[in-house]
């Protein structure tokens, strides 16, 4: 029974369960399109410098256009909007202005209403070519910018640690006071100044805690 007394707290919660259960389902199976269309275009490039350039035509338009008009991603991913309109727009936004295979492939996702699948698609394509050029996606944040020999020293270690060209993502993020933290997929390393801090205080705390308790047993004996 929830606070107010409701049974509806209760019931409720099998539904949502599920629903997170169908959401999951429906993210893995979106994933998985999005594979096969990462496979077909890098297919379609043939050359490995076309298919570089192609997936680098994706990425400008998530990271260079879509945020500069968030309608445009909006009214690509809009089901209520028929495919000869987008087909239309497509042609008139990127003919001329993107490489045929690009366009052709907008298009192919227009005709099977997959638009919305562009970034999972861009995701797919990049760790595929990475996969094909033994590269691995590194993303690290440091307090202040990397100087060239701290970038060549962790990409050297890097190349060590996994026997894979690294491929370093850097982003400044104050808040971590000094030092760095690096992951890789799941793997994570964090040398932060504030990392540090933290676990020293809570070293503090519970080292106090521990005296304070000490202090109360000894007295209890004592009495």
């Amino acid at each position: 029974m929830n606070p107010s007394g409701n049974p509806d707290g209760e019931q409720a919660q099998p539904a949502l369960a599920e629903a997170a259960r169908h959401r999951t389902v429906l993210d893995v199976s979106a994933q998985r399109i999005a594979r096969v269309y990462a496979e077909a275009l890098i297919g379609a490039a043939g050359s490995d410098e076309q298919a570089n350039e192609v997936v680098e035509e994706l990425g400008s338009l998530l990271h260079d256009v879509f945020p500069a008009d968030p309608r445009f991603e909006a009214f690509l991913a809009a089901p209520a909007i028929g495919r000869r309109t987008k087909a239309e727009v497509l042609r008139k936004v990127f003919g001329g202005r993107a490489s045929k295979l690009f366009l052709n492939f907008l298009l192919v996702l227009n005709d099977h209403e997959r638009l919305d699948l562009l970034r999972g698609i861009y995701k797919a394509a990049r760790d595929l070519l990475d996969e094909r050029a033994r590269r691995i996606r590194v993303q690290v944040r440091s307090a202040v910018p990397l100087a060239d020999d701290q970038r060549e020293r962790l990409a050297q270690e890097l190349r060590q640690a996994f026997r894979l060209e690294p491929v370093l993502e850097t982003r400044v993020d104050p808040e971590l006071i000094g030092g760095m933290v690096v992951r890789v997929g799941d793997w994570l390393y964090d040398a932060s100044v504030r990392t540090r801090l933290e676990t020293l205080r809570k070293q503090l705390i519970e080292r106090s805690s521990y005296e304070i308790q000490s202090r109360r047993d000894h007295f209890s004996s004592d009495t």
